[in-house]
Protein backbone atom coordinates (compact mmCIF):
# COMPACT_ATOMS: atom_id res chain seq x y z
CA UNK A 1 0.00 0.00 0.00
CA UNK A 2 1.30 3.44 -0.94
CA UNK A 3 1.01 6.06 1.78
CA UNK A 4 2.12 9.45 2.99
CA UNK A 5 4.88 9.25 5.60
CA UNK A 6 4.97 12.98 6.35
CA UNK A 7 3.36 16.27 5.39
CA UNK A 8 5.98 19.03 5.51
CA UNK A 9 6.08 22.82 5.49
CA UNK A 10 8.80 25.41 5.91
CA UNK A 11 10.52 25.27 9.28
CA UNK A 12 12.44 28.51 8.81
CA UNK A 13 13.54 30.80 6.03
CA UNK A 14 17.30 30.46 5.71
CA UNK A 15 19.82 32.96 4.36
CA UNK A 16 20.87 32.03 0.83
CA UNK A 17 23.45 33.40 -1.59
CA UNK A 18 20.95 33.39 -4.47
CA UNK A 19 19.19 36.44 -5.89
CA UNK A 20 16.27 36.29 -3.42
CA UNK A 21 18.59 36.22 -0.40
CA UNK A 22 16.61 33.54 1.48
CA UNK A 23 15.35 30.04 0.82
CA UNK A 24 12.31 28.13 2.07
CA UNK A 25 13.79 24.71 1.28
CA UNK A 26 14.17 23.88 5.00
CA UNK A 27 10.94 21.94 5.57
CA UNK A 28 9.89 19.66 8.42
CA UNK A 29 6.95 17.35 9.20
CA UNK A 30 3.76 18.81 10.64
CA UNK A 31 1.66 17.06 13.29
CA UNK A 32 -1.88 15.90 12.67
CA UNK A 33 -4.16 16.65 9.75
CA UNK A 34 -2.99 19.47 7.49
CA UNK A 35 -5.06 21.34 4.90
CA UNK A 36 -3.79 21.34 1.33
CA UNK A 37 -5.47 23.92 -0.88
CA UNK A 38 -4.90 25.33 -4.39
CA UNK A 39 -1.53 26.88 -3.45
CA UNK A 40 -0.27 23.95 -1.41
CA UNK A 41 0.23 23.01 2.22
CA UNK A 42 -1.28 25.46 4.69
CA UNK A 43 1.55 27.30 6.52
CA UNK A 44 4.11 26.56 3.80
CA UNK A 45 5.84 29.31 1.82
CA UNK A 46 8.13 29.62 -1.18
CA UNK A 47 10.85 32.25 -1.19
CA UNK A 48 11.02 32.41 -4.99
CA UNK A 49 7.59 32.28 -6.62
CA UNK A 50 9.27 32.59 -10.02
CA UNK A 51 10.54 29.01 -9.79
CA UNK A 52 8.47 27.42 -7.00
CA UNK A 53 4.88 27.31 -5.90
CA UNK A 54 1.86 28.55 -7.78
CA UNK A 55 -1.01 26.43 -9.00
CA UNK A 56 1.09 23.98 -11.08
CA UNK A 57 3.77 23.54 -8.39
CA UNK A 58 1.54 23.67 -5.33
CA UNK A 59 2.91 20.44 -3.82
CA UNK A 60 6.22 18.63 -4.21
CA UNK A 61 6.41 14.91 -3.42
CA UNK A 62 9.50 12.82 -2.72
CA UNK A 63 9.69 9.08 -2.08
CA UNK A 64 11.27 7.51 0.99
CA UNK A 65 12.79 4.91 -1.33
CA UNK A 66 14.68 7.67 -3.17
CA UNK A 67 15.67 9.34 0.11
CA UNK A 68 17.06 5.97 1.27
CA UNK A 69 19.20 5.81 -1.88
CA UNK A 70 20.61 9.29 -1.20
CA UNK A 71 21.19 8.50 2.49
CA UNK A 72 23.47 5.65 1.38
CA UNK A 73 25.17 7.79 -1.26
CA UNK A 74 25.74 10.80 1.01
CA UNK A 75 26.26 8.96 4.30
CA UNK A 76 23.86 11.09 6.29
CA UNK A 77 20.30 11.10 7.56
CA UNK A 78 17.82 12.78 5.21
CA UNK A 79 14.56 13.14 7.18
CA UNK A 80 11.20 14.11 5.68
CA UNK A 81 11.34 17.66 4.34
CA UNK A 82 15.08 17.58 3.66
CA UNK A 83 14.56 17.63 -0.12
CA UNK A 84 12.19 20.58 0.28
CA UNK A 85 9.27 18.25 -0.27
CA UNK A 86 5.76 18.73 1.05
CA UNK A 87 4.90 15.04 0.95
CA UNK A 88 7.27 12.19 1.81
CA UNK A 89 5.71 9.05 0.33
CA UNK A 90 6.30 5.32 0.60
CA UNK A 91 5.28 2.44 -1.61
CA UNK A 92 4.82 4.37 -4.87
CA UNK A 93 7.46 4.97 -7.53
CA UNK A 94 6.87 8.71 -7.86
CA UNK A 95 9.34 8.89 -10.75
CA UNK A 96 7.25 6.43 -12.78
CA UNK A 97 4.33 8.86 -12.66
CA UNK A 98 2.88 10.24 -15.87
CA UNK A 99 2.01 13.87 -16.49
CA UNK A 100 -1.68 14.13 -15.68
CA UNK A 101 -1.76 11.19 -13.24
CA UNK A 102 -4.11 11.89 -10.38
CA UNK A 103 -3.40 10.81 -6.83
CA UNK A 104 -6.05 10.54 -4.17
CA UNK A 105 -4.87 10.92 -0.60
CA UNK A 106 -7.05 10.46 2.43
CA UNK A 107 -10.77 11.04 2.16
CA UNK A 108 -10.83 14.02 -0.16
CA UNK A 109 -7.50 15.36 -1.42
CA UNK A 110 -6.81 14.88 -5.13
CA UNK A 111 -3.54 15.96 -6.74
CA UNK A 112 -2.41 15.93 -10.37
CA UNK A 113 1.18 15.36 -11.53
CA UNK A 114 2.30 18.39 -13.56
CA UNK A 115 6.08 18.22 -14.00
CA UNK A 116 9.34 16.90 -12.54
CA UNK A 117 11.47 18.87 -10.16
CA UNK A 118 14.44 20.48 -11.84
CA UNK A 119 17.33 20.70 -9.39
CA UNK A 120 18.75 24.19 -8.99
CA UNK A 121 21.62 26.14 -7.47
CA UNK A 122 19.62 26.78 -4.27
CA UNK A 123 19.26 23.01 -3.82
CA UNK A 124 23.00 22.60 -4.43
CA UNK A 125 23.80 25.20 -1.77
CA UNK A 126 21.34 23.52 0.63
CA UNK A 127 23.02 20.13 0.28
CA UNK A 128 26.39 21.66 0.97
CA UNK A 129 28.08 22.43 -2.32
CA UNK A 130 30.96 22.72 -2.90
CA UNK A 131 31.29 19.65 -0.63
CA UNK A 132 29.00 17.78 -3.03
CA UNK A 133 30.48 19.04 -6.29
CA UNK A 134 28.25 18.69 -9.32
CA UNK A 135 25.16 18.07 -7.18
CA UNK A 136 22.64 19.45 -9.69
CA UNK A 137 23.93 17.18 -12.48
CA UNK A 138 24.31 14.23 -10.13
CA UNK A 139 20.77 14.54 -8.76
CA UNK A 140 19.36 14.87 -12.28
CA UNK A 141 21.42 11.99 -13.65
CA UNK A 142 20.06 9.62 -11.00
CA UNK A 143 16.54 10.51 -12.18
CA UNK A 144 15.16 10.45 -8.65
CA UNK A 145 13.48 13.82 -9.04
CA UNK A 146 9.98 13.56 -7.63
CA UNK A 147 6.96 15.34 -9.10
CA UNK A 148 5.30 18.68 -8.64
CA UNK A 149 1.54 18.44 -8.32
CA UNK A 150 -1.46 20.72 -8.72
CA UNK A 151 -4.40 20.50 -6.34
CA UNK A 152 -7.52 19.25 -8.12
CA UNK A 153 -9.59 18.96 -4.94
CA UNK A 154 -8.48 20.44 -1.62
CA UNK A 155 -8.50 18.34 1.51
CA UNK A 156 -6.82 17.39 4.73
CA UNK A 157 -3.94 14.93 4.78
CA UNK A 158 -1.76 13.46 7.49
CA UNK A 159 1.02 10.94 7.93
CA UNK A 160 -0.28 7.42 7.37
CA UNK A 161 -2.95 8.37 4.80
CA UNK A 162 -3.22 5.98 1.87
CA UNK A 163 -2.17 7.27 -1.55
CA UNK A 164 -3.84 5.75 -4.61
CA UNK A 165 -3.53 6.38 -8.32
CA UNK A 166 -7.08 7.45 -9.20
CA UNK A 167 -6.58 8.34 -12.87
CA UNK A 168 -3.93 7.85 -15.57
CA UNK A 169 -4.33 9.62 -18.93
CA UNK A 170 -3.74 7.55 -22.04
CA UNK A 171 -0.48 8.20 -23.89
CA UNK A 172 0.67 10.85 -21.41
CA UNK A 173 4.43 11.39 -21.21
CA UNK A 174 6.23 9.98 -18.22
CA UNK A 175 7.53 12.32 -15.56
CA UNK A 176 11.13 11.56 -16.50
CA UNK A 177 10.34 12.04 -20.22
CA UNK A 178 9.41 15.62 -19.35
CA UNK A 179 12.71 16.27 -17.55
CA UNK A 180 15.18 18.58 -19.26
CA UNK A 181 18.55 17.85 -17.68
CA UNK A 182 20.54 20.94 -16.64
CA UNK A 183 23.59 21.59 -18.80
Amino acid sequence: MARVLAVCAVRALRPDAGTVGVTAIDKAPLDGAVRIGPYGVRSDVQASRKHHGGLDKAVYAYAQEDADFWQQELGRDLPPGWFGENLRTEGIDVNAARIGDRWRIGERLELEVTMPRTPCATFARWIGAPHERGWVKRFGAERRLGPYLRVVRAGDVQAGDELTLSFRPERAPGLLDAYASPA
